[in-house]
């Protein structure tokens, strides 16, 4: 019986072998691929999982170190700075009492300063408040008190050397300190000493307010002319003229800036 083929009708060719082959291979190599992955992220993990049980002693060691510092850190601070602050500021009372008469006293105020710095009444002076408690705020305070009184007795490189382990941000007292290290040069006298006292001068301007300020200005500018700088000592007369003219300092200025011109 004859068969006849529909107009149009086109039987499928059968796949090509090699096509099937070659999809099946894809197929088989992409799950490879992420069976290699999967095997390679465990070999990793493996690996890691071996270095730590290796170096445990070593990771707990640090952890624990750190751990230490911290709590060390509180329990230095709760027990011994804070007691030793306590004791520092109660050993330091006396001391301090012979300085604050001292500075306040119109006679025998050599005498009081050096109760201050030496101890009197069988209590330390600042100088032992200084040895003993080393790091505290009773000991700063003493540096700049011991520096003050050294510099009130004339002695005045133990003077700088106190005045210059004081630590401040306070600005007045900052501004306090280093124009008493500015004084303390400025009597030492010699060119050096000299450039040294302008120098602390300069800082004592940077870190006072609108009343120490102008008095710092005329010491640094009468230092200026000591050392012959004569711009130098223009400008800081007319700072004076030009932003503190309310001042004591102001009074008599024109005089300076006239000499200078």
């Amino acid at each position: 019986m004859a068969t006849y083929n529909k107009r149009g009708y086109k039987a499928p060719k059968p796949k090509d072998e090699k096509e099937e082959v070659d999809a099946q291979q894809e197929v088989f190599e992409g799950h490879s691929t992420t069976a290699e992955v999967f095997d390679t992220l465990d070999e990793g993990a493996n690996r890691a999982e071996e270095w730590v049980e290796r170096n445990q002693k070593i990771i707990f060691g640090v952890i624990g170190a750190i751990a230490l510092v911290i709590v060390g850190y509180m329990l230095y601070n709760r027990f011994v700075s804070e007691p030793a602050e306590d004791e520092a500021a109660s050993d330091m009372f006396q001391a301090q009492k012979y300085y604050e008469e001292a500075v306040t006293s119109t006679t025998a105020s050599d005498s009081l300063f050096t109760l201050a710095l030496n101890g009197g009444e069988g209590k330390y002076g600042l100088l032992a408040i200084i040895d003993k408690y080393p790091g505290t705020d009773a000991a700063n305070i003493a540096n700049y008190c011991a520096g003050t009184a050294y510099l009130n007795l004339g002695k005045y490189k133990e003077a700088v050397q106190y005045l210059d382990e004081f630590k401040t941000e306070e600005p007045d007292l900052k501004a306090s300190a280093k124009g008493a290290i500015g004084d303390a040069f400025a009597e030492l006298g010699t060119e050096e000493n000299l450039t040294n006292a302008l120098k602390y001068y300069d800082e004592a301007v940077k870190a006072g307010d609108d009343f120490s300020k102008p008095r710092f200005l005329m010491k640094a500018g009468l230092i200026a002319m000591q050392l012959n700088k004569k711009e130098d000592a223009l400008n800081y007369f007319q700072q004076i003229k030009d932003n503190y003219d309310g001042s004591a300092e102001a009074v008599g200025i024109d005089a300076y800036i006239a000499r200078l011109k």
